[in-house]
């Protein structure tokens, strides 16, 4: 921990699942390890200011890795490290920016085929989208002032073409073969056990009971509270952002 920078960083409090009331809202959650937060620059808003890639850090809150950037001004700001993205390298933000990773350009200015991440959904809001490590959309096509991206879902999206993405894939690729290999770690990582609704009694999950080992029967799966999981859609509806969906995930 000794190279993280301390201006832009912060200890992560500890919130064991719990909501402001102090009741447990998301379950198997508690423990872990001490975090820092790294505050990201999700704007990229020093347009026309070269930066530098000094190091590239793992990170414990994302499952992408992070790079640090120092500005030709001096000022340094974590970045998500894409694939390609190397200590040494320069990248830059704004209009008439190469088209290389790790450089923030505006989805008007990048070619039809270009891989992207970290994209805005609204011009200056800051990345919201394709964050996550390995993730990655297609510019795939331009028309005026909106530009068609399609995600990794297979769901094609309408965006401003004023909205600011980062070109290149998401880091850390491999992150999703990682093994955590031992109990200890997933409690390091703030993740307590689970146990199987078959393995409990009736009076605690719906899935419970009978003699011996059991499945859930004729019964539909449930939640512990009864509420039917197996088909059930839980995306909620987003006014602003259903409406710039051309084609739906497949």
């Amino acid at each position: 921990m000794n190279d993280r920078i301390k201006s832009l960083t912060v200890i992560l409090p500890k919130r064991s699942g719990r909501d402001m009331k102090g009741h447990v809202s998301s379950r198997h959650r508690g423990g872990r390890h001490k975090r820092y937060y790294r505050a990201i620059d999700w704007k990229r808003d020093k347009d026309g200011i070269p930066a530098s890639v000094m190091t590239i850090e793992f990170d414990p809150n994302r499952s992408a890795n992070v790079a640090l950037l120092q500005y030709a001004d001096g000022e340094k700001r974590y970045i998500t490290a894409p694939v390609g993205l190397t200590v040494g390298q320069k990248v830059m933000s704004g209009k008439n920016v190469d088209i290389k990773p790790g450089n923030a350009v505006f989805l008007g200015e990048m070619p039809v085929g270009t891989l992207v991440h970290n994209v805005e959904i609204a011009p200056g809001r800051g990345a919201q989208m394709i964050r996550s490590a390995g993730n990655v959309a297609v510019v795939l096509a331009r028309d005026g002032d909106t530009v068609q991206l399609k995600l990794a879902s297979g769901e094609v999206r309408v965006f401003k073409a004023g909205c600011k993405a980062t070109v290149g894939q998401q880091g850390n690729v491999e992150w999703r073969n990682r093994v955590i290999g031992k109990a200890g770690r997933n409690r390091h990582l703030g993740k307590r056990p689970q146990v199987r609704g078959v393995a409990q009694n009736p009076r605690s999950h719906p899935h419970g009971g009978g003699e011996g080992r059991s499945g859930i029967g004729m019964k539909s799966p449930k939640s512990p509270w009864g509420i039917r999981t197996l088909g059930r859609k839980t995306r909620k509806k987003k006014k602003y952002s259903d409406a710039h969906i051309i084609q739906r995930r497949k």
